[in-house]
């Protein structure tokens, strides 16, 4: 069983919404459109300091009653933190209290993460542990590779996303994906790979990730639009 706050991941895929922007108003407008899951992300908000992203958070969680994850990405990952890692990684361990779930990435520095992951899964909070390529698409043997890797670092759920360059890109995903025997998530970006984003989650994908207005990750969908469609894949 994975659960993000009382959202049980086993029943059916769950949506996400991308909290960047103006967050509480951000927040209440992705639960209107059916978001389960608001993911707060740490390095766009721009906090100046824990004080203000606990405060933050309390509002949120007081508007939607819906589950966090946060994440505080690194720019190798598409993140636009500026801070160090010691002061990332302290950001991050501040609001374990505060919330439901937690995304690291897998390329973050071994020791520092494992120490987080540790303090995490102490807080009972889920972790996400995530990789992405923003260039291309591994191979099928690749990607598994990575995800188990993911899910040997500590993952409760383990993420990938790549960039789609062609149809049978999708289709290695895909195939990546149900070959999988641990909870994941996958997802092919770009035009090419819109799709993945509903039908990822009919191969085993827990989650996907939608948009409130602008996408905030190449071929994004709405939150609405992929709410329509999973009402009807499940």
């Amino acid at each position: 069983m994975v659960m993000i706050g009382t959202f049980d991941l086993d029943k059916k895929p769950a949506i996400v919404s991308v909290i960047d922007d103006d967050p509480a108003e951000s927040a209440k407008a992705a639960k209107w459109l059916g978001a389960d899951i608001l993911e707060l992300r740490l390095d766009l908000l721009n906090f100046s300091d824990f004080g203000e992203a606990k405060k933050t958070i309390e509002r949120i969680k007081v508007n939607t009653n819906l589950p966090c994850i946060a994440t505080n990405r690194l720019q190798s990952d598409g993140g636009k933190w500026t801070g160090s890692e010691e002061e990332r990684i302290a950001l991050l361990t501040d609001v374990l209290p505060f919330i439901e779930a937690v995304d690291i990435e897998l390329s973050a520095d071994e020791k520092q993460r494992s120490k987080f992951i540790s303090a995490a899964k102490a807080a009972g909070v889920t972790v996400i542990v995530s990789a992405h390529d923003f260039n291309a698409t591994p191979s099928i043997e690749n990607m598994k590779i990575i995800l188990n890797c993911a899910h040997e670092a500590g993952a409760d759920i383990a993420k990938l996303a790549v960039m789609a360059q062609s149809r049978q890109d999708v289709l290695n995903v895909l195939q990546a994906t149900a070959d999988m025997d641990k909870p994941v998530c996958t997802i092919a970006m770009g035009e090419l790979g819109k799709h993945s984003r509903i039908v990822a989650p009919c191969y085993g994908s827990r989650l996907t990730y939608g948009a409130i207005t602008k996408a905030v990750a190449p071929g994004q969908i709405k939150i609405h639009e992929l709410k329509s469609a999973l009402e009807i894949l499940f």
